[in-house]
């Protein structure tokens, strides 16, 4: 059956849906288990993503795609079931993480470039024979005091679109995903230097996209919303970062993008929810939706704990974000619902 990526990419952006970012690396999740005073092994990393991908009233009715982990894609359910294959049934597009990481960019002190691009070919055909259906970039753009440059800009933004044409070609659709880091100095990182940054990076991302001959009406987008800098002392209102955040997007995004997909990046479940809600209020060219980590699991690892008898409670907490997530897809969310539910 020949798949249309115009089609892969529609059924991302669904209606009322999003995609959930389960691609956090062995390091990451170790990490997140130790909150919850867990061992992370192969099998309790395995348990983990089972719980989410079992959670049949969210991953049918607001999950539209999951971003995997490597191993993730590999790993077979309990009762034998490839993890991919779960994800599918569901009705939600199996994906996979296929960058390496950022690391230090040679001669720009502070800024970093994203590796993978060698060999990535080769890895695409095995992660589609694999099943996954979509794949995710994530470059790393660093604001403080004359910073980003504008080489490293230019380099993060050749990489996504040559990673992007690497997954056309292996029948993938790219998530494309420049995220301009909320981590800046106190002073100089408020959301009018985030508008001016991210308006910089989309244009020059879409530039080179079109140079790299990528198919836009294949791709999902998935950028940072446009907030003040978590350590500025003036934190833009909910409507402000909504105004900001389609402000830019109207002016660098083509409308022939089928939907753009927010990352929380570092904002507060409730928070990120918020903001998805009140820009999907307005008519717009583009289907705008999520594609959060932590701002769906925060809740469902807190609630589960690590034990067998807490999955019940830890479903029901991942069911709660991302419903709440799937109403800011319809512009219908308001903080009303959190209290009620």
């Amino acid at each position: 059956m020949n798949e249309r990526l115009e089609d892969i990419a529609s059924a991302m952006v669904a209606a009322g849906k999003g995609i959930l970012a389960a691609d956090e690396s062995t390091s990451t999740i170790k990490k997140r288990f130790d909150n919850i005073n867990l061992v992370s092994t192969e099998e309790s990393r395995r348990d983990y993503r089972e719980l989410l991908f079992s959670a049949k009233d969210a991953m049918t009715n607001y999950i539209s795609g999951v971003i995997l982990y490597d191993e993730t894609l590999r790993q077979k359910a309990k009762d034998g079931t490839p993890l991919a294959q779960m994800i599918k049934a569901a009705g939600a597009v199996p994906g996979i993480k296929v960058d390496k990481g950022a690391v230090d960019l040679p001669g720009f002190p502070g800024e970093k470039i994203t590796e993978g691009l060698d060999g990535l070919a080769a890895r695409l055909k095995e992660y589609h024979d694999l099943g996954a259906r979509f794949a995710k970039w994530r470059a790393v753009i660093d604001m403080a005091d004359g910073l980003p440059t504008w080489g490293a800009v230019k380099a993060n933004s050749q990489a996504l679109a040559r990673y992007a044409a690497l997954c056309q070609q292996a029948g993938i659709v790219p998530i494309v995903e420049p995220e301009v880091l909320m981590d800046g100095p106190v002073a100089t990182h408020d959301a009018a230097r985030c508008h001016e940054v991210t308006h910089w990076v989309l244009k020059t991302v879409f530039d080179d996209l079109y140079d790299a001959r990528v198919n836009l009406e294949g791709i999902v987008l998935k950028p940072n919303m446009v907030v003040a800098g978590k350590n500025c002392k003036t934190q833009a209102s909910p409507e402000e970062v909504a105004e900001r955040t389609l402000k830019v997007l109207k002016a660098t995004v083509p409308g022939a993008v089928p939907g753009i997909a927010f990352l929380s990046g570092g904002q507060s479940d409730e928070l990120a929810t918020h903001h998805l809600s009140l820009m999907n209020m307005q008519a717009l060219p583009w289907k705008l939706t999520f594609s959060y980590g932590r701002a769906l699991q925060a809740a469902c690892l807190k609630a589960w704990g690590g034990k067998a008898e807490n999955l019940a409670a830890g479903q029901r907490a991942f069911t709660h974000r991302a419903r709440m997530n799937g109403l800011a897809c319809l512009g219908k969310y308001t903080p009303a619902h959190e209290k009620a539910a």
